[in-house]
């Protein structure tokens, strides 16, 4: 309970913190009982954040609210972000800097060996040039600090010409501003589930960047909830992706001022679904993003979402129908029209 109150104060610190309100919350949590029902097993639910209602919306815009409302406090006209070719992160930080006025430059890394025109200039990518972004490229797919390196460099140059640019980085490191969205989110979670009087017995969230997951994480520890979250990675194995989990959610108490609420035993990571890699789906995910959509009309990318649900889908299946597993619906929707031909062959 020393914790929990300790943590409510800094909680209030966290709402105190420049802010810039990108959409209109809570978002919806919702049963998924025709997929239950396919599935068998435990009841599932889905936190629909993928309702977030900013160009298609997507986890990426709490994220966001803590990193621009950073760049309005610092007088920043312009925003520069990194990512892959069919980044959600990307189009989301063009979209919210059109609402507050600045301009964005996007850079797009060549992560994913996928050379199709669809996935090279639609779906996000057409998406960022119909919201007007600057854009570059980073040749490197794997080399976050290479890529935040590069962001510098272009922000050097708007400097020179006396603009205000304000970076937001890929690399650990650096202030924990996106997984503060999510801190807020577990607050929310928790008073949704309570008005529902709905026991949750485990969180099934996709794990990239950590943003979301060790936000999420450290959000129900320092609240007091135990529900277990298992992260689905999306881009690194889970020997790796455990670390970066955990120092995220060390980070956040750091920016915080506050105890780490979070044990390195609360760090669940599960990679089976994460072949054949990053932004590259198999034959079992494909089927999870068909089964949603089929049961219950929702639209997973192959990328995130996707994957996570094959996680979900997974979970329930080994556990029994008096349970109840909540899946984190991280969106991604725009991703799916870079993959025409990948979802041609799977049908």
């Amino acid at each position: 309970m020393a914790l929990e109150k300790t943590f409510q104060n800094a909680l209030g610190r966290l709402h105190d913190l420049p802010r810039a309100q990108l959409f209109k919350g809570p978002t919806p949590l919702d049963e998924l009982p025709n997929l239950t029902k396919h599935v068998g097993g435990a009841r599932m639910y889905a936190k629909r954040d993928d309702c977030t209602d900013l160009a298609f919306g997507g986890n990426k815009v709490r994220q966001l609210e803590f990193y621009l409302g950073e760049a309005q406090a610092e007088g920043a006209d312009t925003v520069l972000i990194t990512g892959a070719v069919q980044s959600n992160f990307v189009r989301l930080a063009a979209a919210g800097a059109n609402k507050l006025g600045m301009e964005c430059h996007i850079q797009l890394e060549d992560r994913v060996p996928l050379e199709s025109d669809d996935y090279r200039t639609n779906g996000n990518v057409l998406l960022d040039k119909l919201l007007g972004a600057t854009m570059h490229s980073y040749p490197e797919g794997e080399d976050e600090a290479g890529a935040d390196r590069q962001l510098e460099t272009i922000a050097d140059g708007l400097r020179d010409h006396g603009r205000h640019p304000y970076v937001i980085h890929l690399a650990p490191g650096h202030a924990p501003l996106g997984a503060l969205g999510y801190v807020v989110a577990a607050e929310e979670i928790l008073a949704q589930l309570s008005e529902l009087n709905l026991a949750i017995d485990e969180i099934v969230v996709p794990s990239g960047s950590g943003a979301t997951h060790g936000g999420l994480l450290f959000g129900l520890r320092a609240l007091g909830s135990t529900i277990p979250v298992t992260g689905i990675c999306v881009r690194r194995e889970a020997g790796a992706q455990t670390q970066r989990i955990f120092k995220r959610c060390d980070e956040i108490a750091k920016y915080l001022q506050i105890d780490q609420p979070v044990a390195e035993s609360d760090v669940v990571l599960n990679d089976t679904f994460l072949a054949p890699g990053y932004g590259l789906a198999s034959e079992l995910v494909m089927q999870a993003i068909k089964d949603a959509a089929h049961r219950e009309a929702i639209m997973l990318d192959p990328t995130y979402s996707g994957k996570s649900m094959a996680g979900l889908i997974s979970r329930a299946a080994d556990q029994a129908p008096d349970k109840n597993l909540l899946f984190i619906h991280t969106g991604g929707t725009p991703a799916i029209f870079g993959y025409r031909a990948e979802f041609e062959q799977s049908f």
